[in-house]
C-alpha cells in the first residue's frame, strides 16, 4: 500500500459524498447497547443475532463478521450461539477522551448476499478516576491590608471522568480568614477561588497553610487534595489586569515547533517591584499541554506537535503576578485548524478470488476507508482502473463493494490486479492505494477444436499392423479438467465400412493405428469422423474428418492376357512367307493390378528361335517381323516376351508365343504336337486386309461370360462367331473390337480373333493407362 500526494487521475471516480453519509444515517436506524466501562472481557452485551431478525445458521453460513475502525478487535461475534462478546475490557477515557456521549460504531457484515448493519456500542462512564491537582502545593503571596471579600484564583483539579463523576466541588480546611467558593467554567469544569473572610496582619501571622480538597459526584465520591500556602506581604495596592480576558487563536496543526501562538498582555498601575508582571500558565499544565509562555513578554508559543485529529481544542489559563503577590487571570481559547496531514486509510473485510468466470454480477471484494482529517481533508473520492470491467458501488457509510461490471471471460484474461486509490479533497490531496489480484477460475464454455477441419494421412498399402499412420489434435481454451481432451472414433457415416478394424486411436494424445494390413487393389481410400471430447460438466465435444489414402506398392507382377500360359495346347500365330518386314504377327497383351508407375508395362523379346527374325515393341508389345522371310527360314518358331513394369523394385512376367511360317493361307496346317491333325478349314486365321492375322486377346473362360459392349453372336459352319469390345484395358489406350470364332470340331475349344471390326493401333506410351486395369480383371475374372 502506498500513501502520496495524489495527482489528479483519470478514472471512473465513487464519491463519497456527505450528504450521502447523511441521508444514510437519516435512512436507517442503528441497534445501540450500552455498557460500563470497565467492564470484564467476554461479558455478553447482547443476542444480535435475534436483535437484527437473523437466524443463528445465518450467521455462519453467510460469514457475519464485527468490522471497526483500523481493524481494532474490540467487540467478538459468537456465530454458533449470535450473543455479542466483550473482547477486552473498554476505557471510556481512553476510547473516547472528553466526548460524551462516548459512542463506538461497529458493523455487522453479512456476504451472499452482501449486507451490512450498523451496530452503536455506547460506554457508560464510572468513577475511577479520583481528582488530582497538577501541584501538591499552592504558593499565594496576599499583601496585608487586603480588604475582605477579595477573590483569589486557585488551580483546578483534573478528574478523567466526566458527568457527575467529575470534580463538583471544592472544600478548604477550616480557618478563620478564608473560604473556598465553587464556579462553573464555560465548558462544564468547576473551578474554585478562595475568598478572603478577614484581614490578614502580616505581623500577627506571617504565613498560612490550608488543605484544599476536590471531591467528585460519584457514589462513593472520590476525593483529591493540595496544600495552599499563604504568604502574607506588606502592602500592594493594584492587582494586574489582561487587557482581553478572553484570548481567541486559530492554530494550524502543522505548526512548527517555537511558533508564536499569541502574546498575552496585562499592566499593573502600581510601581517598582509590585508593578513588575511575570507571567505563567496557570494550571501548571506543562507536561500536557504543548504550550510555553514566556514569562517576561507573554509570548506563548508551540513546544509540541499539535494534532487535530487528538485535541482540537485547547483552552489555556495565564495568570500575571506583580512582585507584591497580587496576580490577574486571563483565558486563552486555541483553536486548532485541521490541515491534511492524514492520507485516508483503507481496510479490505472480503476478498472473493477466483471469481467464476460468465457469472453475472458477482461482489468481488468488501472494503471499508476512512480518513481523520475533517471537512474536505476528511472527504474521499474512491476510484479503480478505467480498464477493468469492475465497478466500485457505495454502501453503507463508508463502505464499499467491488463488483463485476460484466461477466468474465478466463479464455481472454485469466487474471486483473486492480488498484483502489482512495483521494482525500484535501489540499495538497492525499491519496492511499491498494493493490489486490483478482483470479478468475474457469467454467467449461469452450469446446475442443481441431488444430484442421479435415487431415488426410497417406500409407502405404501391405503396411504392418499397428502401424502409426498420423495424428489429430485438438486444443481446448479452458484449463483444468475442463482442457483434458480425450479422443474417440464417431461412427462411419458408411455402415458398410468396417472402420473397427481397420485404424484405432489413442484417446489420451490423438495417435491413429492402423489395425490391419491394407491393399491397394481392395481399398484405395476411405474416410471417417475423429471426435474430441473435454472432461468438463457438461463435456463439451468438436469433431473433424479424416482421409485415408492408401499409397499403391508395387505388389503385382504383370498378367498376361494373351496369348494365355495356361493352356493344354498352344496357341500359333500363322504368318506368310511373304510377309513384308514390319509385319504385325500379334500383340501382347497384359495388365498389371498395380497403379501409377507401377503399372507402366514395357516389352522386349527375351528368347527367340532364330534372333533377328522377330522384334518386340517396348510400349505395346506388338510383335512384328524385323526383315524379308526366306526360305532357309525355319518353319516353326518359339517366342519368348518378357513384360517388366516400371516399379522398384520392378515385377515382370513371361508370355510365350509359338509362330508357324506358311506359304499361303491354303497351305495344309503342320502337325504341331505329336503328328496330331493339321488344322481344318475352321482352324485357319481369316485374313485380314493388311495381311496380318487377328489379335488374342481373351482366355478361355472370357468366352462363357458376358462380352463387353454387348457384341453381336451368329452361327456360321459350325463354329460361334462373336463380336467382342475391349475398351481401353491394360495396354490398350483405345477400344478394339475384334470376331473370335470358337471352332465345334476342336478338341482344346480354342478360340482366336480374326480380324477387328474398328482397326485402331495403340498409339506410344500406352503404359500410363495400365493403371485402371484392376477393373479389368475384376470384370473378367482375372484376379
Amino acid at each position: 500500500m502506498e500513501t502520496a500526494l495524489a495527482k489528479t487521475p483519470q478514472k471512473r471516480q465513487v464519491m463519497f459524498l456527505a450528504i450521502l453519509l447523511l441521508l444514510w444515517e437519516a435512512g436507517s436506524e442503528a441497534v445501540r447497547y450500552s455498557i460500563p466501562e470497565e467492564t470484564e472481557s467476554g461479558y455478553s452485551v447482547a443476542n444480535l443475532a435475534k436483535d437484527l431478525g437473523l437466524r443463528v445458521g445465518e450467521l455462519a453460513t453467510r460469514s457475519a463478521r464485527i468490522h471497526y475502525k483500523g481493524d481494532k478487535e474490540l467487540l467478538q461475534l459468537d456465530i454458533k450461539t449470535g450473543n455479542l462478546l466483550l473482547y477486552e475490557k473498554l476505557d471510556r477515557e481512553v476510547m473516547c477522551g472528553t466526548t460524551e456521549p462516548c459512542i463506538l460504531h461497529f458493523q455487522l457484515l453479512l456476504e451472499n448476499p452482501v449486507q451490512f448493519y450498523q451496530t452503536d456500542l455506547q460506554l457508560t462512564d464510572i468513577n475511577d478516576h479520583s481528582p488530582e491537582f497538577p501541584e501538591r502545593e499552592m504558593l499565594l503571596k496576599i499583601p496585608e491590608g487586603t480588604q475582605p471579600g477579595t477573590v483569589f484564583p486557585l488551580k483546578i483539579a483534573q478528574d478523567f471522568d466526566i458527568g457527575s463523576n467529575t470534580v463538583q466541588n471544592y472544600t478548604i480546611s477550616t480557618n478563620s480568614h478564608f473560604h473556598v467558593a465553587t464556579h462553573n467554567r464555560g465548558d462544564g469544569r468547576k473551578y474554585p477561588e478562595l475568598v478572603l473572610d478577614k484581614a490578614l496582619d502580616r505581623e500577627e501571622r506571617p504565613e498560612l497553610s490550608l488543605t484544599l480538597t476536590a471531591l467528585d459526584g460519584g457514589a462513593p465520591p472520590r476525593s483529591g487534595t493540595s496544600t495552599v500556602r499563604i504568604v502574607v506581604l506588606d502592602n500592594n495596592d493594584n492587582a494586574p489586569e489582561f487587557l482581553q480576558s478572553l484570548y481567541e487563536v486559530q492554530v494550524p496543526e502543522n505548526s512548527p515547533l517555537n511558533s508564536l501562538v499569541v502574546a498575552v498582555s496585562a499592566r499593573d498601575l502600581d510601581a517598582g517591584a509590585y508593578g513588575s508582571v511575570a507571567y505563567a500558565l496557570f494550571q501548571g499544565d506543562e507536561v500536557t499541554q504543548p504550550f510555553v509562555i514566556d514569562e517576561k513578554t507573554g509570548e506563548i508559543r508551540l513546544k509540541g506537535a499539535l494534532d487535530f485529529e487528538a485535541t482540537p481544542y485547547y483552552n489555556v489559563e495565564i495568570v500575571a503576578t506583580d512582585g507584591g503577590g497580587f496576580s490577574g487571570k486571563c483565558t486563552v481559547a486555541i483553536e486548532v485548524m485541521d490541515v491534511n496531514d492524514n492520507a485516508p486509510e483503507l481496510t479490505m473485510s472480503t476478498l472473493s478470488s477466483p471469481t467464476p468466470e460468465n457469472a453475472p454480477e458477482t461482489v468481488v471484494a468488501v472494503f471499508s476507508v476512512s480518513d481523520p482529517d475533517s471537512g474536505d481533508n476528511g472527504r474521499m473520492i474512491c476510484s479503480i482502473q478505467n480498464d477493468l470491467p469492475f465497478l466500485l458501488k457505495p454502501t453503507l457509510k463508508n463502505f464499499y463493494t467491488l463488483v463485476t461490471q460484466r461477466a468474465l471471460d478466463r479464455e481472454s484474461q485469466a487474471e486483473y490486479n486492480i488498484t483502489i486509490t482512495v483521494t482525500d479533497l484535501g489540499t495538497p490531496r492525499l491519496k492511499t492505494e491498494h493493490n489486490i489480484t483478482v483470479l478468475v477460475s474457469d467454467v467449461n464454455d469452450n469446446a475442443p477444436a481441431f488444430t484442421q477441419t479435415s487431415y488426410t494421412l497417406f500409407v502405404r498399402e501391405n503396411n504392418s499392423p499397428a502401424l502409426h499412420i498420423g495424428s489429430v489434435s485438438a486444443t481446448d481454451r479452458d484449463s483444468g479438467t475442463n482442457a483434458q481432451v480425450t479422443y474417440s472414433l464417431l461412427p462411419p457415416q458408411d455402415p458398410h465400412l468396417p472402420l473397427v478394424s481397420l485404424v484405432s486411436i489413442n484417446a489420451d494424445n490423438g495417435h491413429l493405428f492402423a489395425l490391419r494390413s491394407l491393399d491397394y487393389e481392395a481399398l484405395q481410400e476411405f474416410e471417417f469422423r475423429v471426435g474430441a471430447t473435454d472432461r468438463g460438466s457438461p463435456a463439451l465435444s468438436s469433431e473433424a474428418l479424416v482421409r485415408v489414402l492408401v499409397l499403391d506398392a508395387n505388389d503385382n507382377s504383370p498378367f498376361v492376357l494373351y496369348p494365355l500360359q495356361n493352356r493344354s495346347a498352344p496357341c500359333t500365330e500363322l504368318v506368310p512367307r511373304a510377309a513384308e518386314p514390319g509385319y504385325l504377327v500379334t500383340k501382347v497383351v497384359a495388365v498389371d493390378g498395380d497403379s501409377g508407375q507401377n503399372a507402366w508395362l514395357s516389352y522386349q523379346l527375351l528368347k527367340a528361335t532364330e534372333p533377328g527374325l522377330f522384334g518386340v515393341w517396348a510400349h505395346n508389345g506388338e510383335v512384328r517381323t524385323a526383315r524379308l522371310l526366306s526360305e532357309r527360314d525355319a518353319t516353326k518358331h518359339r517366342l519368348v516376351v518378357l513384360v517388366k513394369d516400371n516399379g522398384e523394385p520392378p515385377r515382370s512376367a513371361t508370355a510365350t508365343l509359338h509362330v508357324l511360317l506358311v506359304d499361303g493361307f491354303s497351305q495344309p496346317y503342320p502337325a504341331t504336337r505329336g503328328g496330331g491333325p493339321g488344322p481344318g478349314p475352321g482352324r485357319l486365321a481369316h485374313r485380314l486386309p493388311g495381311g496380318g492375322v487377328g489379335l488374342g486377346v481373351f482366355a478361355l473362360p472370357l468366352v462363357s461370360a458376358p462380352v463387353r459392349g454387348g457384341a453381336a453372336v451368329q452361327e456360321e459352319q459350325g463354329g460361334l462367331w462373336h463380336l467382342v469390345d475391349v475398351s481401353g484395358t491394360g495396354t490398350l489406350s483405345q477400344s478394339y473390337q475384334y470376331e473370335v470364332c470358337l471352332t465345334g470340331d476342336s478338341g482344346t475349344g480354342e478360340f482366336k480373333f480374326l480380324k477387328p471390326i474398328i482397326p485402331n493401333l495403340l498409339p506410344q506410351g500406352a503404359g500410363e493407362e495400365i493403371g485402371k486395369t484392376a477393373a479389368f480383371r475384376n470384370n473378367f475374372g482375372l484376379n
